[in-house]
This record gives structure tokens, sequence and C-alpha cells, in this order.
């Protein structure tokens, strides 16, 4: 019994490592038309070589970066699918039909992580947003080290434009995630504007989207980091950050000028100890451990609190998500007259 139990596990083994190989040796080549053959298995990680396409419910199409071939994941993380996007899309339309999957309708939260991150560290927040504020939740995946920001505001314009039957979107977003929110804006306006000057019926339809409602913004980057300035010309750090980190450091005066300022409601959460000093000694001023609070600020923030939490962890303390919560709901952290604008 016990060899063939060995027998069974060897086989399975060795066909999941079949299959992992196939998908990963097609570097840079043509995703097939067809969907392949798959095995219903948990995914073997490779949280900075996916990029989420199409989300559904909890269920979500990812791009691999390096090899360009598609995945459908089922809400347990199981590959459903692969292959090219159209056969990874048909599968889904498959398991919605066949499931009979209600639509998604109304409001949604899109919660994304920061540089060298991933969605798991994000997911304790997102799981309170669920269970306290009733929300439908997307918590996205994209390779922050691999790509630009440009790259991955591209990402997130897709997924966006992929939410069938979604009315209207806040955004929680920590560190480079609201960078990358912020250039997406970038772009979003930009189609408005021209939208608006040509009164091209064509230019109007590309400029749809749903309405954008509330903005958190968890210790952003508003005006640069200045570890990334250091270390923005470093190959080997770059090497392993990727193209954000000299963005977001040497590259940042021209860089920030293709980001915009949200014209709708947003407020801002810093770490830090609301003195001179802040968590990390070697600052000179107030901050998170990573980043100063004064480079959190972004003016027209309808609210601003400084909270004692470490930039890394800052999505797990309990008073930030209070706060999160709060924003999301009435527009301010604690109350309408304590609120802390940052005035433009």
């Amino acid at each position: 019994m016990a060899k063939k139990t060995t027998m069974r596990w060897i086989i399975r083994t060795g066909f999941q490592i079949f299959t992992f190989l196939i998908s990963t040796a097609r570097l840079c080549g043509q995703a097939p038309e067809a969907p392949n053959v798959n095995l219903v298995t948990p995914t073997l990680g490779g949280t900075q070589f996916w990029a989420d396409q199409r989300l559904f419910q909890q269920y979500r199409i990812q791009k691999n970066v390096v090899t360009n071939h598609f995945r459908l994941l089922d809400p347990k993380d199981r590959r459903l699918a692969w292959g090219s996007y159209e056969a990874c899309d048909a599968a889904l339309e498959r398991i919605i039909a066949d499931r009979r999957l209600s639509p998604m309708k109304g409001h949604a939260v899109i919660v994304l992580h920061g540089l060298g991150s991933w969605r798991a560290r994000m997911e304790s927040l997102a799981e309170y947003l669920r269970v306290n504020g009733g929300y439908q939740v997307f918590n996205l995946t994209y390779p922050s080290t691999q790509a630009d920001i440009a790259a991955h505001a591209e990402m997130l314009a897709a997924i966006i434009d992929r939410l069938q039957g979604i009315e209207s979107v806040d955004f929680v977003a920590h560190s480079m995630g609201n960078i990358v929110v912020r250039r997406y804006l970038y772009e979003v306006q930009k189609k408005e504007r021209r939208a608006e000057e040509s009164g091209s019926a064509a230019d109007k339809k590309k400029s749809r989207h749903p309405e954008f409602h509330r903005f958190v913004m968890l210790g952003p980057p508003n005006h640069g980091a200045s570890a990334a300035e250091y270390f923005g010309d470093k190959a080997v750090f770059k090497s392993v950050i990727g193209d954000a980190v000299k963005e977001l450091g040497p590259d940042w005066p021209e860089f920030e000028k293709r980001l915009a300022t949200p014209n709708f409601e947003f407020g801002v959460i810093a770490g830090g100890k609301k003195g001179e000093k802040g968590i990390n000694p070697l600052f000179r001023e107030d901050n998170d451990g990573v980043l100063s609070v004064e480079t959190t600020k972004l003016l027209g923030a309808r609210d601003f609190v400084v909270l004692p939490a470490l930039h890394t962890f800052m999505m797990d303390n309990d008073e930030v998500q209070v706060c999160t919560l709060n924003f999301l709901k009435h527009g301010y952290f604690y109350s309408e007259k304590e609120r802390k604008p940052i005035e433009r």
C-alpha cells in the first residue's frame, strides 16, 4: 500500500514539474492560442513575476512578465488553466456560466501593495475592509521589481477596464502603490482632457471608467524617496529592485511631471512619532523608518494623520485599518471636526 502511495506521489509530482518547466520555458515566446493541459494544483509562488490582468470576484487571470504566458487562478490560488489570455479568459467565462456565478456590480475597493512586496502583505487590511466594511475588495498582484511604474499603471488600467459591472471604485495603496495609482490617474485625466477638447465620441468612449470615489494613501512617497535617490544609480541595487527605484530617486523631478493629484477625495496616513525625531534615528525629522512624514504629504488631501506605525508593517496596524475604513465610509479618519486637510 505504501509503495502504491509513493508511486502516485512520484507521478503527480513529476507531472507538476513537467508542466511547470514547459510553462517557464516559453521565454519571451508567443503564448499558445489554445488552452494547455493543466493539472489543478496550488501555484508555486513567483510573486515578483506575475501581473493581474483580469479579476472576477476572487478569480484572477495573470500574466508572467518573463515568459509572457497567462494563467487562471481560483480563489484558493490554484491554477485552473494556462496558455494565452484568450484561452484563460474563455476558461473563466465557462466557469462563470457553469457555476452560475453572480455578475459583479456596484462599488469596489482596489488594494495595491508597494515596491518589493506582494498581495499577501495587504491581505489583513483587505480582509478587515471586507468583514467590517462589507466591501467588495480586489487585492492586486503586480511584479513591482520587474518593470517601471508606467508599466504597472498600464496593468492597473487593464484591470479596471475589465471590472465588468463595477460602477465606482475606491483605492487603498501602500508606499509605491500610491505612485502607481497616481501614474494611472495621470493617463486617465489626460484622456478626459483630450475627449473634452476634441468632442470626439471615440475619445469620450476611450476615457470612460468607473467613478472614482475615495483614495487612502498609506506611507506614500509623494515627493520621491531619499533612499531611492541614493541607490537609484547603483547597478546592483537597481538589478534587484528594478527601474522604479530610479524613478523614485534620481529621476524624480522629471518623473513627477507624469503623476496626477487625485481630483476626488483622498487622505494620507503617515507613520511617525509626531515629534522632531522619528522611528529611524538617521533621519533629521519625523519618519516611519523609511520615509519622512513630510515626503508623504500631498496638497489637496482632505485629511492627514501621523500614526505610530512602521512603514513596512503599516497595513497591519489596527489604528491604520480603522482610519482607512473610516475614510472610505465618511471622508475623514476620526471625525469631520478633527479633519486636518492639506490645503492647496
